[in-house]
């Protein structure tokens, strides 16, 4: 079974480890373009054309699903991005966990890059799913930029000023960015002050693993991969990013192709 996931940056890594760590032998395609970060900040039409090219990288690898590890990306190419490469390959997008972080009844906060907060698409996410739950919508500027460049600094002060814009007793909290995985005991150690004792994360790499398993036919679930791991950036192969060492994902996938993590590019 082979696996593409696409994305800015290194926001693909928590479900890149998930779906390794489900199946250490499905082989992972990673194609993502770093240099076009934030992708969030471009036009919708620069961000679809950025991620076709992201797209079209990895369907030449011939997985046997891609997934749009991103939640911009999502939200704004996810349609052309099945139009040109379905059926032929399952396209699977990333959505914010807001229904299950809803389902216990308190407030919840949805942590988001500044393009996804207030967005037509999350607004009907949290009509369609939040019920009766107290919503916030928190912006995040900066934060996935400084995951992906491993910048611990402005990770720490991203990170506070959206602890700050986040209600007091808050009990569920929606990581509306994939990049925002890679930080979630950071998230959770700056909201322990204010927060409801039994504060939840929910990032969306597991629901996503899930419906890649549901997608995808009986003949390429049974079918056994090596592990490999191909790592392309703007359509060129390679090594897993230097920053991905700085968080356990992606430790995880250098340490499963045997690649020290101080040996990573």
């Amino acid at each position: 079974m082979k696996i593409a996931l696409m994305d800015s940056g290194i926001g693909l890594l928590p479900a890149a480890a998930a779906l390794r760590n489900l199946r250490p032998d499905v082989d992972l395609v990673l194609s993502s373009d770093p240099e076009s970060m934030p992708w969030g900040l471009r036009t919708p039409e620069d961000l679809i054309e950025h991620a076709l090219g992201c797209a079209r990288a990895a369907a030449a690898q011939r997985p046997d699903a891609l997934v749009v590890a991103c939640n911009t990306a999502t939200v704004h190419a996810l349609a052309t991005l099945r139009a040109e490469l379905e059926p032929e390959l399952p396209v699977i997008g990333t959505v914010p966990a807001i229904k299950p972080a809803a389902r216990g009844g308190g407030p919840v906060a949805i942590w988001a890059t500044p393009a996804t907060t207030g967005s037509a698409y999350q607004r009907a996410l949290i009509a369609d799913f939040a019920g009766d739950a107290q919503v916030t919508e928190v912006p995040c500027p900066g934060l996935a930029d400084a995951v992906e460049h491993a910048d611990e600094a402005a990770q720490a002060a991203a990170i506070a000023a959206a602890a700050a814009l986040t209600p007091p007793g808050t009990v569920a909290v929606v990581l509306g960015c994939t990049h925002y995985e890679l930080v979630a005991e950071s998230i959770r150690a700056a909201l322990a002050p204010t927060a409801h004792p039994e504060l939840v994360l929910h990032g969306s790499a597991d629901a996503v693993v899930a419906q890649v398993l549901r997608r995808l036919p009986a003949e390429a679930l049974a079918r056994r991969g090596s592990g490999t791991l191909t790592v392309l950036q703007a359509g060129r192969p390679c090594p897993l990013p230097a920053a991905a060492a700085r968080y356990p994902q992606g430790r995880a996938l250098g340490e499963a192709q045997g690649v020290a993590v101080g040996a990573l590019q």
